[in-house]
């Protein structure tokens, strides 16, 4: 997690550290549009994944974060994660599958800020720029409309202050740095305290399963179904790690019959393969 300590900056997540610069020219562009998200099935994406027999895939609102998430490509079958210098990682029973999403070359884009880049792309996408915002770890909120007014962030021991730097834009680019400088200063102590609690039995599609710390660990919900005679809900769950690498969709180390999938009924701890949540961890934006 990221800190901003007294006299330095402390980079620090609880699955974070660094920055990113430019991110390349398609980035976003291979990410669904707002007119892709209404009922389409695009074959190759998150709603592709098939649930269990006799489970049907929740049905979302047209436009909303949960059709979003249902609609980010995956890469082909079988590609490997790849950390943020294009190494490969070496663990490979713990994804299903990897989002096929720019994540630039800094060591930034680690858990928290996989949630964070989900929740602003879709916004960023729909156009709902003032809905934009997350918080430093020292408290200042940072709002998305400010920095497509041309202002920045200055930074000096634990004191932040906004600053007009240049004239008003809002370019792929001018996105991306802007999420590059939360991933620098937020992680899941600051994400924790943003976020509402969820009761396990309202579970939405983009809650999110998030202990803050350092390290702390968080995940998002990318999909749900639902078992057509006793209404048993099962999660699609997907996570960014450290150092900084794809989003991937996470395997189910404790039943392979439902693997990829997750059976929330009676949860009390989610076990995924690199982190084990209590049920009190779920939250919401």
């Amino acid at each position: 997690m990221k800190y901003l300590s007294i006299v330095i900056i402390v980079i620090c997540l609880s699955c974070k550290a660094d920055s990113n610069n430019n991110i390349t020219q398609n980035a976003l562009q291979r990410q669904a549009t707002p007119d892709t998200i209404i009922d389409t099935i695009i074959y190759n994406n998150v709603l592709s994944i098939s649930p269990p027999k006799n489970y049907y895939i929740q049905k979302v609102a047209n436009n909303s974060y949960a059709a979003y998430l249902q609609s980010i490509p995956l890469q082909p079958k079988g590609s490997k994660i790849h950390y943020y210098d294009g190494r490969v990682k070496s663990y490979f029973s713990e994804y299903a599958a990897v989002l096929d999403l720019d994540i630039g070359n800094k060591d930034l884009h680690q858990c928290a800020d996989a949630v964070m880049r989900l929740r602003a792309d879709y916004l960023w996408h729909t156009q709902q720029y003032d809905q934009i915002h997350f918080n430093f770890t020292n408290g200042m909120r940072v709002e998305y409309q400010n920095w497509m007014k041309g202002q920045r962030i200055k930074v000096k021991g634990n004191n932040t202050s906004w600053y007009q730097a240049k004239p008003p834009s809002n370019t792929q680019a001018d996105y991306w740095q802007y999420l590059e400088q939360i991933w620098m200063y937020a992680g899941t102590l600051s994400l924790s305290k943003e976020l509402k609690s969820r009761d396990i039995k309202n579970i939405e599609i983009g809650d999110v399963f998030i202990q803050g710390g350092s390290p702390g660990h968080a995940i998002t919900i990318m999909n749900m179904a639902i078992h057509d005679t006793t209404g048993e809900q099962l999660v699609l769950l997907a996570q960014s790690y450290m150092p900084a690498q794809e989003i991937h969709i996470l395997t189910n180390p404790n039943d392979s019959h439902l693997s990829p999938w997750y059976a929330m009924k009676d949860l009390k701890t989610l076990q995924t393969p690199e982190w084990t949540f209590s049920v009190n961890d779920l939250m919401h934006f």
